[in-house]
C-alpha cells in the first residue's frame, strides 16, 4: 500500500488514513490513486465489516495540492481522461469508490475539510466531525467548479440553495453549520467515537444486508416507484436465499446473537 494512504484492519473494521500531514492530506496524484488502490483491496476482502476514513495529523485534508498537481501536466491531462465505459475520471473515482464500496464507510473529520477533501468525506456513508473543523467547497476560490463527485453527493444532503452558496462564495463554516445543512451524521469533541459505536451497531446486522441496503438507497433514491419496487424485489429474493438470513432466522428463533458468514453480496 502507497505510504499516501495507510489501511490499518482492527476487528474487521479497516482504518483508513490519508498520510500526508506535512501538507495538511493535500490531494496529490499519488494520493489519488492510493485511495483507488485502497478501495478495491478492502473491497476483495469480505471480513471487513466497515470503513473509517480520517486524516493524520492537524487536517483531514486541505483538498487538493495545486503546486504538486501542477508539476505534472501530462499526468494530470490522464487523470482528467475518461475511457470508453468509464464512469468516473481518477479525481472522482477516488471518492466515488468508497461510495460504492459494499460496506459502510465512515468519515471521522477534523481541521480542514476543503475542496476535494469535502468532496471525498461526503463520498462517506457517513460523517462525524469536530465542531470547530472548518469546511469550505474551496475549489470557488480558484475559479473552479466540484467536480470530484460533489455535484452528486451535495444534492442528496443539503438544499440547492445552500449548495449554489458555498459552490459559488468558497464560504468557510464549522462543524455545527455542517450539520445543520445536512452535510454531517453527527458532532463530537472526538468524532471517531461516535463513528465506532456506530460500526458497533451496524456489526450485529447481517453483512449482506448492510451491502444490500447500501446498493438499494443509491440505486433508487432518485427512480421512479415503478423501477425501485423493481430493485427492491430483486434484491430482497437475493438475499433471502442467502446464508447469512439462514442464520438470522435461526439466531433469532434461539434468541442468540447471530455468527455470520462473509459477506456474499457486493
Amino acid at each position: 500500500m502507497s505510504d499516501r494512504v495507510r489501511v490499518e484492519v482492527v476487528q474487521s473494521v479497516a482504518y483508513v488514513t490519508l498520510n500526508r500531514p506535512e501538507k495538511l492530506n493535500g490531494l496529490d496524484l499519488d494520493m489519488l490513486d492510493a485511495l483507488v488502490n485502497a478501495a478495491r483491496t478492502i473491497e476483495t476482502d469480505r471480513s471487513i465489516r466497515g470503513v473509517i476514513l480520517q486524516g493524520a495529523g492537524d487536517a483531514f485534508s486541505a483538498g487538493l495540492d495545486f503546486a504538486s498537481a501542477g508539476k505534472q501536466p501530462r499526468r494530470m491531462a490522464k487523470a482528467f481522461a475518461k475511457f470508453p465505459g468509464q464512469k468516473t475520471n481518477l479525481f472522482q473515482r477516488a471518492c466515488w469508490v468508497w461510495r460504492e464500496l459494499p460496506v459502510p464507510v465512515i468519515a471521522v473529520v477534523h481541521g480542514h475539510c476543503f475542496g476535494g477533501g469535502l468532496q471525498l468525506a461526503l463520498a462517506a456513508d457517513f460523517r462525524f466531525t469536530t465542531p470547530d473543523c472548518t469546511f469550505s467547497v474551496m475549489e470557488a476560490k480558484w475559479g473552479l467548479i466540484p467536480d470530484m463527485t460533489g455535484t452528486v453527493t451535495m444534492r442528496e444532503l443539503a438544499a440547492m440553495d445552500v449548495v449554489k452558496r458555498l459552490a459559488i462564495t468558497a464560504e468557510l463554516f464549522d462543524g455545527n453549520q455542517a450539520l445543520e445543512w445536512g452535510f454531517v451524521s453527527g458532532v463530537s469533541d472526538n468524532p471517531i467515537k461516535p463513528a465506532q459505536e456506530l460500526l458497533s451497531q451496524i456489526a450485529v446486522r447481517s453483512p449482506d444486508a448492510v451491502a444490500a441496503t447500501k446498493t438499494l438507497l443509491h440505486k433508487t433514491w432518485n427512480r421512479s416507484p415503478r423501477g425501485a419496487f423493481w430493485i427492491e424485489s430483486r434484491i430482497q429474493l437475493a438475499l433471502m436465499r442467502g446464508k447469512n438470513h439462514k442464520i438470522v432466522r435461526t439466531a433469532n428463533a434461539a434468541k442468540k446473537l447471530p455468527e455470520f458468514a462473509f459477506r456474499k453480496f457486493g
